[in-house]
């Protein structure tokens, strides 16, 4: 049966995150329901990252099996046709059999954006996260350093989370401003469960002063959750783009760099 992979951006602030659930609306319960209209028939649904409540996506990567013949345009356009304003499909093309948009993924990368200005802003509700207080963005990013490479990030996991292992390989990990917005930006081969979110959350605290950049050396090598900061909100964190070898030539996310 052909293969078919497809990009996706959302707004994640309507839903319960990317897994569907029976009562609650879910983005996975709305893109197979799309893409069920345009095939005539059930679509199940594999996703390189599954998005909590409340995270976007820029370069969310999928892939479904259909014996439907569509044209790739057919797919794009009926799919976003019957789905909600805030969650679209950027592009689709057919893959090889082996392709798997979760375990042919050799990294992720997420952005988690903070407004830090001392007055909120209703066009980036629920899509940043504003941070009144001023942030030292060098400290941030000094603190930052120390959290690339591979490393035991028990101290940066959910408690619920259900990976097998909690060592993962930081490839890169930045800090930067523009204006009143800092962008945090996390490449890795995998993520924990709120390992982006917690790791944000504890550059937010050395960013207000509340702690040396150091003290996240000592967060990761103590590999215990309590001891670290509270998890940042949701709603500043981006599924940004997900890398795959070139030979699959999956295209490149198609939105600008802002939030």
């Amino acid at each position: 049966m052909p293969r078919i992979a497809f990009g996706l951006e959302y707004q994640g602030g309507a839903y319960v995150g990317w897994q569907s659930q029976p009562t609650r609306p879910s983005v996975q319960g709305c893109v197979e329901a799309a893409l069920a209209r345009v095939a005539d028939g059930p679509v199940s649904v594999v996703c390189a990252g599954r998005t909590d409540a409340g995270v976007h996506a820029r370069g969310q990567v999928a892939h479904f099996d259909t014996a439907a013949a569509r044209s790739m345009r057919a797919w794009v356009l009926g799919a976003n046709a019957a789905l909600p304003r805030d969650i679209s499909i950027s592009w689709v093309q057919p893959v090889p059999a082996h392709f798997h948009a979760r375990y042919c993924a050799e990294a992720r990368t997420y952005r988690y954006f903070i407004l830090n200005r001392r007055a909120r802003c209703g066009l980036f509700a629920r899509r940043a996260t504003w941070v009144h207080r001023p942030l030292d963005e060098a400290a941030m990013a000094q603190a930052a350093v120390l959290l690339e490479g591979e490393h035991d990030f028990s101290a940066f996991r959910a408690t619920q989370c259900q990976a097998k292992s909690p060592v993962r390989r930081l490839e890169r990990l930045t800090v930067r401003r523009d204006e009143a917005w800092l962008t945090i930006e996390a490449t890795a081969n995998a993520f924990l469960h709120h390992m982006v979110r917690n790791i944000a959350g504890l550059l937010i605290v050395i960013g207000k002063g509340e702690a040396p950049p150091t003290w996240a050396a000592e967060v990761l090598v103590g590999r215990d959750r309590r001891l670290s900061a509270p998890t940042a909100p949701a709603e500043g964190l981006y599924l940004w783009s997900v890398r795959y070898p070139e030979a699959f030539g999956l295209p490149e996310p198609l939105v600008g760099p802002g939030p």
